[in-house]
């Protein structure tokens, strides 16, 4: 019997390094299952970071309804990378500007040039309830680990953009062990829906370099929302500028906190190729 996803076109791409994956899914009534994701994600070339996939918008105007899947099958209500990838992939239809609604609420993107897009990433959330943490804290910008880990700082920033972030100012990003701190503190009872792990170190107030462990997936060689929340927690510290660029593995993203709240995230998609789905990949699932 054949499977809904059998031959569907999907995209693969990468913005800043972030492998990315847009499966348009807005002619169908098809829900992935995170199984679905799990399968995809291990068929051959198209291992991922992120998934994006593309359902009917549920408003009037709006261009799609997004689904952010982790690697491991997991959701997430944000990916600013992944965003730019579903701008660069509608764009080919002419669209240069789009509404885009997540779980997170409706994301505005602009293209600024051929492979450069800007995606409004909406107000950071800086209470304890909304972020989340497993209970109230005085201030979110010095919140302590606890039990600690470690090898780990003992504080760190805690802000939602749109999920949930731990930021960790450190002397040399580079030292950090990511992949035994990562896992540690992303499943640290301090965070009930797990969290995204930043380490960042401040060049200069508009200059940070910055590695991340994405809750779901591990290390990754960009993270659009953990920039944002990265620069929006040096501002609140009073260490950062409102607007710098942010250095990752994959390529730099310029971060800027508008007056009005809004964080606006401005960087490259790349392009990698075009295939479709191997009916091979979800035989086991239909079984």
């Amino acid at each position: 019997m054949a499977h809904p996803l059998d031959h569907l076109p999907i995209l693969r791409m990468n913005g800043a390094g972030n492998e990315i994956l847009v499966l348009d899914l807005r002619a169908s009534d098809h829900e992935l299952a995170p199984q679905e994701a799990r399968a995809i994600a291990n068929a051959p070339g198209l291992r991922f970071d992120q998934l994006m996939a593309l359902h009917r918008p549920r408003q009037s105007g709006d261009d799609a309804f997004m689904r952010i899947y982790n690697v491991d099958g997991s959701l997430s209500a944000s990916c600013g990378n992944g965003t730019r990838c579903v701008a660069y992939a509608l764009a080919r239809n002419g669209k240069n500007a789009l509404r885009l609604e997540t779980d997170a609420g409706v994301i505005e993107t602009q293209r600024q040039a051929d492979t450069v897009f800007t995606v409004d990433m909406g107000r950071p959330r800086f209470d304890w309830r909304e972020i989340p943490l497993a209970h109230a804290v005085e201030d979110t910008r010095k919140v302590t680990l606890d039990p600690p880990v470690d090898g780990a700082p003992a504080q760190f920033s805690a802000v939602s953009m749109g999920n949930p972030h731990a930021v960790f100012f450190i002397e040399d990003a580079a030292k950090v062990d990511l992949e035994t701190l990562g896992p540690r503190i992303e499943r640290h009872p301090l965070f009930p829906e797990r969290v995204n792990v930043s380490f960042a170190q401040m060049l200069s107030r508009n200059d940070i370099l910055l590695r991340v462990w994405e809750r779901g997936t591990g290390a990754t060689k960009a993270c659009g929302s953990a920039a944002c929340a990265t620069l929006v927690v040096a501002v609140r510290s009073g260490i950062g500028d409102r607007a710098a660029r942010l250095r990752l593995p994959g390529g730099d993203l310029n971060i800027e906190w508008r007056e009005d709240d809004h964080v606006l995230m401005t960087g490259p998609v790349e392009f990698e190729f075009e295939t479709t789905l191997d009916p091979q990949i979800f035989q086991d699932i239909a079984a």
